[in-house]
């Protein structure tokens, strides 16, 4: 505890005494105070000069400017469902385009009680102003994290990151401004904490090259991560339009029409700064409009959501229509470069028809009538049309600027992945289709282990796990929801004898990476089984029973692949080896489920699902014929269709195979995790008629159903 003694006291209530007892003043000793002497600079910025920016230029310059261009090629390297805790990741909707504003993960697998983070940088800004940039990089976190909900703004708490050239003339007079701003005046004010945060203040680089001196100078920078609990994950609002109600697009313009241009991503790309940057004026402003947002999301009256930040308000209308695959209409002012491409704070939401009385009457309490106007409507000849006074200015297919916006990214993964399936991807953006398709040939509501609640009979089922695995955690979740009692089993119990699978009825081994994957996926784990007598035996008894099942996923699913000479019946499965990408792919795909006698995907034969993949290495080869009753998954295209196709085929797989079977069907093997999205929430797009089961569910009590 804290004390107004300056003494550090330890004590050790079984000897009644205090080990340690000595003055801060020893620890600390008398180290000398840094005396900075900071000088505020006077800068001389010239105006924005917009007199020959052309509306098509401006669009297509912002739209492959890294800031703003897709950031595909740097989130599908990365695992974003593992835990299969996650409720909204970067993807939205049904073709998957990476605008989320906020990241949303739950507290456990039963409740939707959850987390939200977001993040808000305003770096450029800081070249113009410095107490602008920190206020505006809250206002932006605060923004994003209204893409789900939070019962009170003082609910949040910030983690600051602070970087600075400390001793370049002027940075650390920028830099006690901005802090002063925010710490003392900004933070206080809307009721938010800062209680962690770092600090870089070596933020420039100089060195000689051939005699002459060079250096380089961030400027200052602030990092704001925002977190706060949520009580229900599933209260989100996305860029992803409703396409099928009347509607209108909303602008809610934190600016008041200020239009401030200084910082701005379009004066970047015309090499200019300008003089004036956009700020957070008002806190009492901006907590009504957060209060607000959340309320009207909570009601459910706001159909989608985005904030408008990097580009200004031409970019956030554009990744709504990119999200959801559909024209806008919009309406610009006679300033047209000005307001489009402004970034001041505020949103675009989505509110149907049936609801724009309730909606007026909510802006007009919170005081925004002012600042909110009507800006588009959704059409029905896919193209962007941007008017002004029933002129039209500018007008282009959606799917021609959703590829500029998308061709950054493409240009990177070319050079550094493999450059066909950077290609067949890029090509897939002009693909006219539904997205992420569904069909199942069964009623995924149903619950058939809902009978043995009554039982109380929970057969054993081992959850195995080695060195790197990561996915049991989320697996026992599946198996306990099927009415399992699912065990955690190390290696090293096996290994020992500790442990005997044939007190088990079921085995399942997990997703990761088992020894670093530095002997092949799933080799090294197979091999600890292989080469030790007592393992091997223990393993290949429980696979010959008749009473017993396995299930490998992802790295298990790779390392039962060479267990096979010890698998009764699997002597047709294929190996899987580095994706055909050259890349770890994390994405959302499509599978469609086969006749096989896989006693995990009974009754499911036909169904075509989404589901989530994570792997570097699930390309399935064979090494003879295939055979179709044992081939339990394979990757479709939005048409339902089976694909090589990159990324709807993600890896590479001969005939597009996701997983496999063996004779008998008690063994079943795939590299997609449907043990992370056995609840509709953990699906990062489903149709809309899911509620709390999803049908990969069925999978698991399927199982439960055989043994019984």
């Amino acid at each position: 505890e804290s004390t107004k003694e300056q003494e550090l006291v330890l004590s050790d209530s079984l000897f009644d005494n205090n080990p340690i007892q000595m003055p801060m003043s020893v620890l600390l000793g008398n180290p000398p105070k840094t005396s900075i002497d900071a000088r505020t600079p006077v800068d001389h910025l010239n105006a924005l000069d917009a007199s020959d920016i052309k509306l098509d230029e401006a669009i297509n310059r912002i739209l492959q400017l890294p800031t703003v261009a897709s950031k595909n090629f740097l989130i599908t390297i990365g695992d974003r469902s593992v835990t299969g805790m996650v409720a909204r990741d970067q993807f939205v909707g049904p073709w998957q385009v990476p605008v989320a504003d906020c990241a949303i993960s739950l507290a456990d697998y039963v409740g939707y009680q959850g987390e939200i983070m977001s993040l808000g940088e305003k770096t450029p800004l800081a070249l113009v102003n410095a107490e602008s940039a920190a206020r505006m990089t809250i206002g932006e976190a605060l923004t994003n994290m209204l893409g789900g909900y939070v019962e009170d703004i003082h609910h949040i708490s910030l983690s600051a990151n602070w970087m600075s050239a400390s001793g370049h003339p002027g940075e650390d007079a920028k830099l006690f401004a901005a802090v002063k701003s925010v710490g003392m005046d900004l933070c206080p004010e809307l009721g938010l904490t800062v209680p962690v945060g770092k600090d870089s203040m070596s933020m420039r680089s100089s060195w000689v090259e051939n005699g002459e001196d060079k250096a380089v100078t961030a400027p200052l920078s602030l990092i704001i991560t925002a977190f706060a609990k949520t009580p229900d994950a599933r209260l989100q609002i996305t860029p992803l339009l409703n396409t099928d109600e009347a509607s209108e697009l909303w602008l809610i313009d934190l600016g008041f029409g200020q239009n401030r241009m200084g910082g701005s991503c379009l004066a970047q790309v015309y090499n200019q700064v300008g003089d004036v940057a956009p700020n957070l004026d008002d806190s009492a402003v901006f907590k009504s409009f957060f209060t607000v947002i959340n309320q009207l999301n909570k009601d459910g009256l706001i159909s989608a959501y985005h904030d408008r930040s990097d580009g200004g308000v031409i970019t956030t209308l554009l990744e709504m229509a990119f999200t959801s695959h559909c024209g806008l209409d919009i309406q610009a002012n006679e300033q047209n470069i000005a307001d489009l491409f402004n970034e001041e704070l505020g949103c675009v939401i989505q509110v149907s028809n049936n609801n724009k009385d309730a909606v007026t009457q909510a802006l007009m309490t919170a005081g925004l009538s002012d600042c909110t106007r009507h800006i588009a409507s959704i059409n029905d000849t896919d193209s962007i049309q941007i008017q002004t006074n029933d002129e039209v200015l500018f007008e282009q297919p959606r799917a021609q600027l959703q590829s500029l916006w998308s061709s950054t990214s493409y240009e990177i993964a070319k050079l550094r992945d493999n450059p066909q399936c950077a290609e067949e991807e890029f090509a897939s953006i002009i693909e006219d289709t539904k997205g992420l398709k569904t069909d199942l040939s069964f009623d995924h509501n149903q619950s058939i282990s809902a009978p043995y609640i009554a039982t109380n009979a929970k057969p054993k089922i081992a959850i195995l796990r080695e060195q790197g695995i990561n996915g049991q955690v989320e697996m026992a979740a599946a198996f306990n929801k099927a009415e399992f009692d699912a065990i955690d089993v190390h290696m090293s119990d096996i290994l020992s004898g500790r442990i005997s699978l044939a007190d088990f009825k079921g085995l399942v081994a997990c997703g990761g990476f088992s020894y670093g994957d530095v002997l092949g996926a799933g080799r090294g784990w197979a091999s600890s089984i292989l080469y030790n007598a007592s393992a091997k035996d223990n393993f290949q008894a429980f696979f010959e029973r008749d009473d017993s099942f396995a299930l490998g996923i992802c790295n298990g699913c790779q390392m039962m692949s060479n267990l096979s000479e010890i698998i009764p019946g699997s002597e047709h499965w294929p190996s899987f080896n580095r994706n055909v990408s050259e890349q770890f792919e994390a994405r959302f795909s499509s599978v469609k489920i086969g006749q096989s006698n896989s006693i995990f995907l009974k009754d499911m034969a036909g169904s075509i699902m989404p589901i989530a993949i994570a792997h570097g290495e699930g390309r399935a080869i064979f090494k003879g014929n295939q055979s179709d009753q044992h081939i339990a998954l394979q990757y479709v295209d939005h048409a339902g269709d089976l694909t090589q196709t990159y990324p709807h085929n993600p890896n590479g797989s001969d005939n597009a195979v996701a997983g496999v079977t063996n004779d008998s069907g008690q063994v079943t093997i795939m590299m997609p995790h449907p043990e992370r999205v056995f609840r509709a929430v953990q699906n990062s797009h489903h149709p809309k008629d899911w509620d709390e089961r999803s049908p990969w569910l069925r999978m698991f009590e399927n199982a439960r159903a055989w043994v019984d």
